[in-house]
């Protein structure tokens, strides 16, 4: 069995509570218009087409950028980055929080974009059904 994988958003993680500062530099920065969702979690600029797309998120912890990385098939991604040495950290809704050898943490999310599967890679993996 086969699956696809790309990285999908280069997430900019912002420790704050309100991300208007943020939102302010980031979309001068971009020259793109952000829009603080209804939650204040997340950022999403307009303007962008095409992969990967950057996002703002409000976290608890020190800021840095992590990566999601958009899959069909979650469980055998995660399977596939296990065997080459990532860690799971956690599970959070509906993706997989993970860490790579050299320490940078990622997201495995589901398929979010319009292009879908665009220019994924196909991987071959066992079946986990």
């Amino acid at each position: 069995m086969t699956h696809k994988s790309r990285i999908s958003v280069v997430c900019i993680d912002c420790k704050t509570e309100d991300l208007t500062e943020a939102t302010e530099f980031w979309s001068a920065m971009l020259g793109k218009h952000g829009e603080i969702d209804e939650r204040g979690k997340y950022v999403q600029f307009d303007g962008h087409t095409g992969h990967p797309k950057v996002l703002l998120q409000a976290v608890d912890h020190e800021p840095r950028v992590h990566l999601d990385i958009e899959t069909d098939d979650k469980e055998a991604e995660c399977a596939r980055l296990k065997s080459l040495g990532a860690k799971e950290i956690d599970r959070i809704r509906s993706w997989i929080v993970m860490e790579a050898p050299t320490g940078h943490r990622f997201c495995l999310v589901g398929p979010q974009g319009d292009d879908w599967p665009g220019d994924a890679t196909d991987f071959e993996g066992e079946d986990n059904g």
